[in-house]
């Protein structure tokens, strides 16, 4: 952000501008304002930087990491390996066990896509300390310490500070707080009757994340878990003090991205939208999901998906994946795999929808490949390049170049069939003229 206000065009938003199909300079003035958000810690050397924010495609985000019942070193990785492969921009480790820093400088290390982490999460098993017996500074040790390690971003509850608390204490919600983050700071200030560490320290804070170039993703704590709990006083109040925060941020130069819901009906997420980038300046805006019904454990990707590209198609610049075992279990290899493509379609669908540059292209295409029946190149160019390859080749048709479905009754086979005889008969028609 320094740079780009005193004018100079980094690598990094070289790279940006590339992948986006815009201009250095439209990048540039992005980050100078803060509307686009390019995080990249200099120690994390293998990175390939991401611009997320206004104008850009919409990025999207894997969580992984250990917990304390299941703490397989090797699957995460499977994980990373599928995040990678399938086109997430953003990997989060949200380990929230034991030591972590040898998992986590190992996923910087080898990911070239950016790495973001909840320093609040790693807290307790990094200080070894019970909660309320947690300093300020110890806090603040934690985030220097993932810095050090080359994380580009880092959620920090700093929003639900004594003002947002006093709505929540005053709301009626269904699902009180549901934010691990936010419960652990709630949970934090009541035990010991202090203000919010992130929210009382925070310019000390921002100077920890200036030093490394860490984007600060400011969580929203009061995030509403249910429908019933969207767009209410608590989650509004939050915004607004998100909102403060962001200036503050931008202020001291740090890049700032703002966390959104959460679970909220279909017809409550444009507002959102709107409502956040007016109260935060146009900061580049997270969401997970949103889930747009409570009711389909199992099948929380697809009420995620819908979610997010209507929230995507109104201004979400990211989006965080959700897996099929949301609120079931930890996820493991395929539901991170039907997590991350899930997302993607609802990214796509948003970009299309906002008419980001390029968008469109890789459709074109596809219709192009179908019109001829060329599966080859239809494979090539979905999202998932495996699964359309193996139903296909699951149920081999009769007729050559068609599918099972339709057979020799296939719509485009039939027109072709019917335009190339056409040809023909005219192309006779010319000859014998001719002669």
């Amino acid at each position: 952000m320094d740079e780009a206000r005193k004018g100079h065009i980094t690598d990094a938003m070289r790279v940006v501008a590339e992948k986006e199909h815009r201009s250095c300079e439209f990048i540039r003035e992005g980050v100078a304002a803060g509307r686009i958000a390019i995080p990249a810690n200099y120690k994390h050397t293998s990175l390939s930087p991401w611009g997320v924010g206004e104008g850009l495609r919409t990025k999207v985000n894997v969580n992984l990491g250990i917990s304390a019942d299941i703490a397989n070193v090797a699957d995460e990785h499977k994980k990373i390996d599928i995040a990678l492969n399938y086109g997430a921009e953003a990997i989060m480790d949200l380990s929230n066990c034991g030591k972590t820093h040898a998992f986590r400088s190992q996923l910087v290390a080898r990911s070239t896509a950016m790495i973001g982490t909840v320093p609040m999460y790693d807290a307790v098993g990094y200080l070894e300390k019970d909660l309320a017996h947690i300093t300020a500074d110890d806090f603040l040790r934690v985030i220097r310490a993932h810095a050090e390690d080359g994380v580009d971003f880092m959620t920090i509850h700093a929003g639900v500070n004594r003002r947002a608390l006093h709505s929540f204490m005053n709301t009626s919600r269904e699902l009180n707080i549901v934010s691990r983050g936010g419960s652990l700071i709630f949970a934090w200030m009541q035990a010991t009757g202090n203000e919010n560490p992130f929210y009382e320290h925070y310019d000390e804070l921002l100077d920890i994340l200036h030093e490394y170039d860490v984007t600060i993703s400011l969580g929203d704590s009061l995030r509403p878990g249910c429908i019933d709990d969207a767009s209410d006083a608590s989650q509004i109040a939050e915004l607004v003090e998100l909102g403060k925060l962001t200036q503050r941020a931008w202020d001291r130069g740090v890049q700032v991205i703002i966390e959104g819901p959460g679970h909220m009906a279909i017809d409550e997420i444009p507002a959102n939208m709107k409502l956040e980038k007016r109260l935060c300046h146009n900061a580049p805006f997270y969401v997970l999901g949103p889930l747009v019904t409570d009711i389909a454990p199992g099948y929380d990707h697809i009420t995620s998906a819908i979610g997010g590209a209507i929230a995507a198609a109104h201004g979400a610049d990211f989006l965080c994946y959700v897996t099929p075992a949301e609120h079931l279990r930890l996820p493991d290899v395929s539901d991170v795999k039907e997590g991350v493509i899930a997302a993607k379609i609802a990214a796509h669908a948003g970009d299309i929808a906002k008419g980001v540059p390029g968008a469109r292209t890789p459709d074109t295409q596809m219709a192009r490949a179908r019109r001829v029946l060329n599966w080859e190149e239809m494979f090539r160019i979905a999202i998932d390049p495996v699964k359309p390859r193996e139903y296909f080749e699951s149920a081999p048709p009769s007729i050559e170049g068609t599918c099972t479905m339709c057979g020799d009754m296939c719509a485009v086979r039939t027109v072709n069939m019917a335009l190339e005889a056409l040809e023909n008969s005219l192309d006779s028609s010319k000859r014998n003229k001719d002669c």
